[in-house]
């Protein structure tokens, strides 16, 4: 199963950037959302930004993946 996540961008250098996980931090490409800025939240799927969320959707986003998780669902 494929799964996007919210992630927000805390640093941003051309198309590259550094993505927070809640707490991981991972390099990403940011060359399908160019219009992207340090702070966005995006959502996040093989190492690609493809959209931009505000804040509210990304923690919705969040407690839709902690509640599969509680459920038991397994990637």
């Amino acid at each position: 199963m494929c799964l996007a996540v919210p992630a927000r961008l805390v640093q941003l250098q051309g198309t590259k950037a550094v993505a927070d996980l809640h707490g991981n931090r991972v390099e990403i490409s940011t060359v399908l959302v160019p219009h992207c800025k340090q702070g966005d939240w995006v959502l996040l799927h093989a190492g690609f930004a493809i959209q931009t969320l505000d804040e509210r959707e990304a923690q919705e986003t969040w407690a839709v993946v902690h509640d599969l998780r509680n459920a038991g669902v397994k990637s």
